[in-house]
């Protein structure tokens, strides 16, 4: 769904606010840029508010593999770190453009797990000028959280998250409220972050990870780390008495997305918030399976860029569903960015009215 050099076209947090963004610049409310450095892709979205949520303005993501070979080195390459700086560049060259009223660059687990991440951020910010944060495990499930939040307003005692990235994977036990509650209402109660992405899994197991046995391998390897997050919240016997939605986030689950609506190009508003069945993910699964390599390079929703990492991907979502057989899974196509910018944008909205209160 990503591809190099183009523009994201995933924005909005709710597909209402999407509006045109023509006309005068003095006619917009403030604008918010939030940037992703991840093991896999930067992304960065800008934003202003509208309603509940915001309408994009604009919009960059490019592949640039900053864990490229991190899961042999404990470093990140010199190459790699090249391309994310040029990708960091591009999105500064893009913020010049337009008056943003606060900017928020953080990176993840490539990042945090590298031995010279720091020196990177620090380069980072001395050629480009932006001050990237390197997040904790924690931040990064509370922003997946706080993106979806509008997803799980529907009802339901619990969801479960998961956002599968190129470094990591994070799963998050959320407590949902009853009607009538306030909007941010949905509580992180636990989470786990998994130090397995779709990046980490194709480099440990390269070329047998597109084989049935690699695979399987793949699929036990997760789910052996799941187990002692499910004995301590029990979300397996929760999942059994009904209640609990299924919530993923991430390329992996927006390309179930795609496959199972059969769509000919990836649309990111056929995708967000769909519903799909326990049987359509599945058979969607196995769709991909049967694809190959090429056949995964060649879809129209994939990409040659992107192929090496959709089975490991749905190795990650196949071990998180045998553990946890949600009858349903909510799809979401937003994440760290659009949680970033939903919480700029509500601190900013606090200190402009405490400015008018002491008016």
């Amino acid at each position: 769904m990503d591809a190099a050099a183009r523009p994201d076209p995933s924005p909005a947090c709710d597909p209402r606010d999407h509006a045109p963004t023509d006309g005068p610049v003095r006619s917009l409310p403030p604008a918010f840029a939030a940037l992703d450095l991840g093991t896999n892709n930067c992304r960065m979205l800008v934003g202003a508010p509208a309603g509940d949520g915001f309408r994009v303005l604009d919009s960059f993501s490019r592949i640039v593999r900053l864990g490229e070979g991190l899961h042999d080195t404990g470093r990140l390459s010199p190459v790699a770190m090249d391309r994310a700086i040029t990708a960091l560049q591009g999105c500064v060259q893009r913020l010049t453009r337009r008056p943003v009223r606060g900017v928020r660059a953080i990176a993840t687990e490539a990042c945090r797990q590298a031995v010279n991440g720091p020196e990177f951020i620090a380069r980072a910010r001395a050629e480009t000028g932006l001050a990237i944060d390197i997040i904790s495990t924690r931040e990064e499930a509370e922003l997946a959280l706080e993106s979806c939040a509008p997803l799980l307003r529907d009802g339901g005692r619990r969801a479960l998250l998961f956002d599968i990235g190129g470094g990591s994977t994070e799963i998050a036990w959320v407590r949902l409220c009853s009607s009538g509650c306030a909007e941010d209402a949905p509580e992180l109660i636990g989470y786990i972050s998994l130090p397995v992405g779709v990046v980490t899994l194709a480099e440990r197991f390269r070329a047998t990870a597109q084989t049935e046995a690699g695979f399987d391998s793949m699929v036990e390897d997760v789910a052996a780390r799941l187990h002692g997050f499910d004995a301590v919240h029990r979300i397996g016997q929760e999942i059994r008495q009904g209640g609990v939605r299924l919530v993923g986030t991430s390329g992996t689950v927006t390309t179930l997305a795609g496959i199972a609506l059969a769509l000919p190009r990836y649309s990111r508003p056929a995708v967000d918030g769909v519903v799909l069945s326990d049987r359509e993910a599945r058979d969607a699964l196995a769709d991909l399976q049967a694809l190959g390599r090429e056949g995964l390079a060649a879809h129209p929703c994939i990409g040659p860029e992107r192929a090496e990492f959709v089975l490991p991907g749905c190795a990650i979502f196949a071990a998180i569903h045998r553990l946890w057989p949600a009858s349903q899974i909510v799809v979401a196509d937003r994440g760290l960015r659009e949680g970033m910018l939903l919480r700029m944008m509500r601190a900013d909205q606090k200190v402009r009215s405490a400015g008018r209160a002491r008016r």
